[in-house]
């Protein structure tokens, strides 16, 4: 018998206490939009939601809760993640990212289970067709503001606040901002989504140093018509806005300030 099987051979694993359990939740953000009421073409109100999950069952039943489950033996927990992602909402092709680790003791009463937490950027037309999976009562997005203020369960509070200030670093930080934009858009509406997620930012200058800012030229570019000509679009103002669109090239910097 070699060293290695020998080894194998002689392992005890019940000498190590191992977790209960290794679910993975998951804070997926959109940004919903709703029409003015107005005889004037505006931009949307939008406003950054969070899907929340009811609980059915113990523990914490009939709280809201970040959706998730345990992973499974046979899978990655990043594997695991993009299931429970598909299960919860029906969408498989997002962006979806880990970001932190949760194992304080006790904050689950079933045991010493960890949790693995990721955040996924949906658009709202994704989300219609949303349901309540087996294991839930209810589904349903609230606004990030509402949801903070809640009693969610477990620690998913503290998650959801981390979850936010990741998201509110990176729109600033890289182009995540084309999760929540149509191919095309306005310069208008592409500020309009940061501050969405970002409300304090403001950048008088802002068309400027996005379109011609060395350290940002090129992260987005001019859609143009058949003829070569600058693309554009009076949906939401009554002078025709230039359309643009995300480019794949990625900054190193902060491209937005």
């Amino acid at each position: 018998m070699n060293e290695q099987a020998e080894n194998v051979l002689n392992y005890q694993s019940n000498k190590y206490r191992t977790p209960d359990g290794a679910p993975a939740d998951i804070v997926i953000f959109t940004i919903t939009a709703e029409g003015k009421e107005s005889t004037k073409k505006s931009l949307p109100v939008r406003e950054l939601q969070v899907l929340l999950i009811q609980r059915k069952q113990w523990p914490f039943a009939g709280q809201w809760a970040l959706p998730g489950g345990f992973s499974k033996e046979t899978e990655t927990i990043h594997e695991s993640a993009r299931r429970e992602l598909t299960e919860e909402t029906g969408v498989a092709d997002v962006h979806i990212e880990y970001f932190n680790v949760y194992s304080t003791p006790e904050r689950d009463p079933r045991g010493w289970i960890i949790s693995h937490a990721f955040l996924a950027l949906v658009h709202e037309k994704l989300l219609e067709k949303r349901q309540a999976a087996d294991d839930a009562a209810d589904v349903r997005l609230f606004p990030i503001g509402e949801a903070l203020a809640m009693d969610l369960a477990f620690d998913h509070s503290l998650i959801l606040r981390d979850a936010l200030a990741q998201i509110q670093r990176k729109m600033l930080t890289t182009t995540i901002a084309r999760e929540f934009l149509p191919e095309e858009f306005t310069i208008s509406e592409l500020y309009q989504v940061i501050q969405s997620v970002v409300p304090t930012f403001e950048e008088r200058n802002f068309i400027r140093k996005i379109t011609s800012t060395q350290s940002r030229k090129g992260i987005i570019e001019e859609v143009l018509d058949l003829q070569g000509e600058g693309k554009v679009s009076n949906r939401y103002s009554q002078r025709a806005a230039q359309l643009y669109r995300f480019t794949d090239y990625e900054p190193q910097l902060s491209i937005y300030s």
